[in-house]
């Protein structure tokens, strides 16, 4: 720790690079994510409020709700960014030193690494989904909706920090991050360890942007029906006083029994839009200041 604290005051141009980075690419995909969380809340072509596709979510947004409507729920990630991004990598590297003394093959220990990290960062970031995902199902205009500070006394204030209030919806954020981090680690070393690298600095750039984009596109097609169950547990029940979706799973049978299958993966597209891209952007990130470090340090 005091090394890395050292390394940064020396080089604050680095965390400073990272941290713009992160920010840029939140603000330029928190539209998609916005979208995704009101296609994942709507309960089918019965919902009066259902939108008829992915344009039409675009264009009622921001025709009731101007363009400032994209950009609800925009600070719970923005302030979850730096212990989520810390948590994330800073696990998965423990997990990974740890499990190199077991008996698992490397390309495994990768995958039950991934899994370790996605699991310790989705006890980080409930509490700011919690918020997000209220304020993003918010219809009302920008400007008289209630702010994430507001939002979040409101949620404490109604039923408190446990598994009902501020921390409610815990196993499947569970679910989505610990699923999605083992894929998207154990796919993208894996491969990228199994395809040669290119002498060619840019096609080497290619080659890992290109392996992180399918990386972070699969992981969200296979972890997409926790992120649904996620978003109807902690978004606004479809009776005000009465909780239909109650735990990961039963809401996950209930949407399934009601609606279909089609309708765990409501959001997708989106989805594999904001995680496809920027995904492999924190890969790329991730990996070129990794290697920096080891190289310099």
């Amino acid at each position: 720790v005091a090394r890395m604290q050292e390394f940064l005051r020396e080089n604050p141009h680095i965390a400073l690079w990272q941290a713009n980075t992160r920010l840029v690419e939140i603000c330029l995909m928190h539209p998609l994510d916005v979208v995704k969380t009101r296609f994942q809340i709507q309960r089918g072509a019965s919902d009066p409020n259902s939108y008829k596709g992915l344009g039409d979510c675009f264009r009622t947004i921001f025709r009731n709700e101007s363009v400032f409507g994209f950009y609800k729920g925009i600070l719970p990630p923005i302030l979850a960014e730096t212990p989520k991004r810390a948590v994330k990598f800073f696990t998965f590297e423990q997990y990974k030193k740890v499990l190199s003394f077991t008996a698992l093959s490397p390309g495994l220990a990768l995958s039950v690494a991934g899994l370790g990290s996605g699991l310790t960062e989705a006890l980080v970031v409930n509490p700011f989904e919690v918020v997000k995902v209220n304020l993003q199902a918010n219809r009302d205009s920008f400007r008289v909706q209630p702010s994430t500070f507001a939002q979040a006394r409101a949620i404490v204030n109604a039923d408190g920090f446990g598994l009902h209030g501020l921390n409610k919806g815990l196993t499947s954020t569970l679910g989505r991050h610990g699923v999605f981090n083992m894929i998207y680690f154990g796919f993208y070393f894996n491969v990228k360890d199994a395809i040669p690298a290119s002498q060619d600095p840019r096609l080497e750039f290619m080659r890992k942007f290109a392996i992180g984009l399918l990386s972070g596109t699969i992981s969200s097609c296979v972890n997409i029906p926790f992120d649904v169950a996620k978003s109807r547990i902690q978004g606004p029940q479809p009776v005000a006083g009465e909780i239909k979706y109650r735990s990961c799973f039963q809401t996950m049978a209930l949407v399934y029994h009601e609606e279909g299958c089609l309708a765990l993966y409501k959001g997708l597209i989106p989805k594999i839009m904001r995680l496809g891209p920027g995904g492999a952007v924190m890969l790329l990130v991730y990996e070129y200041v990794s290697g920096w470090l080891q190289q310099n340090w």
